[in-house]
């Protein structure tokens, strides 16, 4: 009964049945002492479907029953991706002695391709130790070894008494193993380059690694290492559109593999970023969630604190600011920056003073290029809404210096948005106009419906301060429209606030369930005001302003200032333009 459990294991692993070969193996460990290929099989077939504990256990039996077969080779190769995976968790001190451990098989042993193996994590320690000119050449060699290794395997026909268990993992007919480490070799080499400061040959070289997945040259098990690792360098670099294409590719390979969760560790975050671009914030969300719920069985990945961050930056921008700073503050606990969301959050609530104290401390500190660059823009916004206009050219000339590297539509539409308001704020609308428009149109090519529609926002602006009030209020219109449909709370009371400041005080009656006053005061809010600036306004105190807007709370059943202003603008209370 055990063996023929694991033949059927092993034939759903030709088939990629991963989940079936789960349960199947499973059950045969309970009859039948499994080889130590059915061992690799069932660790990769449980790291796929993302079972990381059992994948841990059945690669180490493994390593153990090649090291009694009197197979190195085999027995490096298991401990390699165990330590691979427990380095991707976090576990580096675990992971070492797994490497150390593959280390002293090879001592006696002549050189063999296993030892590349070993000499992979050494080259990811040099690059991510600021050395990525020895991580390429270390890189180099093992690519260009392995590949010389793959094409002997496929011309004498390596590997033809494999397993069928092997056959769909770790080592199938052909030199299929080989062209694993290949392919991990020259995402490295991408890697190297792209912290070298070319990105463009970088770039390329990913895209090689992530056809290899598409195009099945690769066993399953090296899918998601290489796509996670194109997808963070496109991240960095700012290039969307070629992470977007990436993940579509990739989605239609998950679809002929059962069970397969391809999307794990930091993965599960930048798809939460890729949905949130594409105004899906629903299933936005739904990502960052699952990546949190994800990654919280893991207490050592570091992808923990900015799973929770990714999270924070959806509820902000969903006018949700309570749940959002309890989100950035979990961020914080797991050594993720909360920066410059928590200053934008602030900016968000009106304290514009805290947010300003937030980014100027925020500069002061040493980060990758690319925090940097993000950093800035949310620079430009604090500075330009606290009055100090010189600030804020100073941040953008930073920002346009620091993107330049690397000249993505991104990060082209992101420049192009930065100017359109410091000039705006410079009194200079004309070049304003000129600068929003490229930023919209850069936006919309990426199909990014919410950068787009801020765009589209300050461009109204610029439009009414010309005089051009019909294209102002085609822009505002569509831009409300927009913020809307996505649930930009936040957006849509900073878009009361613009149009509100220019159409005058033509007010529309409130709901009768509010009294003149109460109606006045939410209508402020709307505007995006805090209670200092009503009372202000109003000229009554802070503390009546509270009052009326518990008032509105209660009247109208809604929980906070964010709800108030969408239930505003679904009652058309806001001014007429």
């Amino acid at each position: 009964m055990g063996v023929g459990l694991v033949h059927e294991a092993r034939r759903a692993c030709e088939h990629h049945a991963w989940l079936d070969a789960c349960v199947l193996f499973t059950q045969a460990d309970g009859e039948t002492a499994l080889l130590a290929a059915d061992l690799d099989a069932w660790a990769v077939a449980a790291h796929l479907t993302g079972d990381h504990q059992t994948a841990e256990l059945a690669w180490g039996r493994a390593h153990h029953g090649w090291v009694d077969q009197s197979d190195p080779s085999h027995a490096v190769r298991s401990a390699f991706w165990l330590g691979l995976t427990l380095v991707l968790a976090g576990e580096n001190a675990r992971a070492g002695a797994w490497f150390a451990r593959a280390g002293r098989l090879l001592e006696d042993t002549p050189d063999t391709g296993a030892a590349d193996y070993l000499r992979l994590p050494l080259a990811l320690q040099a690059l991510h130790g600021g050395h990525p000119r020895d991580a390429l050449s270390t890189f180099t060699l093992i690519a260009g070894r392995a590949g010389r290794a793959g094409r002997a395997g496929s011309a004498e026909g390596v590997g033809t008494a494999a397993t069928a268990a092997t056959a769909a993992t770790a080592e199938p007919p052909g030199g299929a193993a080989d062209r694993d480490l290949a392919t991990l070799a020259r995402l490295g080499q991408g890697q190297s380059r792209i912290a070298l400061g070319d990105a463009a040959a970088g770039l390329a070289i990913l895209d090689e690694a992530m056809l290899a997945v598409t195009d099945d040259d690769v066993t399953p098990l090296v899918a998601g290492f290489v796509y996670c690792a194109v997808i963070l360098a496109c991240r960095d670099v700012f290039d969307v559109r070629r992470a977007q294409q990436w993940t579509t590719a990739l989605t239609d390979w998950c679809a002929r593999q059962q069970g397969i969760q391809p999307y794990q560790g930091q993965c599960l975050v930048h798809r939460s970023e890729l949905f949130q671009l594409r105004g899906t914030w629903v299933q936005a969300l739904a990502a960052a969630d699952d990546a949190c719920a994800h990654l919280a069985g893991r207490p050592g990945d570091p992808a923990q604190g900015m799973a929770h961050y990714q999270l924070a930056e959806l509820l902000r921008l969903r006018g949700e600011f309570s749940r959002a700073a309890d989100e950035y503050r979990v961020a914080g606990t797991w050594g993720h920056p909360v920066q410059p969301g928590m200053a934008l959050l602030r900016l968000a609530e009106g304290r514009i003073d805290d947010a300003l104290a937030a980014t100027g401390s925020l500069l002061t500190e040493a980060q990758e290029p690319a925090a940097t660059i993000r950093a800035l823009a949310a620079c430009v916004e604090v500075a330009l809404a606290a009055g100090k206009v010189e600030l804020a050219r100073r941040h953008l000339e930073e920002l346009v210096a620091g993107a330049e590297p690397v000249t993505t539509e991104f990060l082209r539409a992101t420049c192009e948005f930065a100017r359109g308001q410091v000039l705006l704020a410079e009194g200079e609308p004309e070049a304003a106009a000129v600068a929003l428009r490229a930023s919209t149109a850069a936006w919309r090519d990426l199909q990014a419906p919410y950068e787009a529609a801020r765009a589209t926002m300050y461009l109204g602006l610029a439009c009414h301060t010309l005089g051009d009030r019909d294209s102002a209020d085609l822009a505002w219109a569509g831009a409300r429209e927009q913020f809307t449909a996505i649930g930009a709370v936040t957006d849509l009371a900073r878009l009361a606030s613009l149009s509100t400041g220019q159409a005058g005080s033509d007010r529309r009656a409130p709901p009768s369930a509010l009294t003149g006053r109460e109606g006045e005061i939410l209508v402020h809010v709307a505007a995006g005001e805090t209670n200092r600036q009503i009372a202000t306004a109003l000229a009554i105190s802070e503390h009546t302003v509270r009052r009326h807007l518990q008032n509105v709370f209660a009247k109208l059943d809604l929980p906070s200032r964010a709800a108030a202003t969408a239930w505003a603008y679904r009652h058309d209370l806001l001014p007429r333009d």
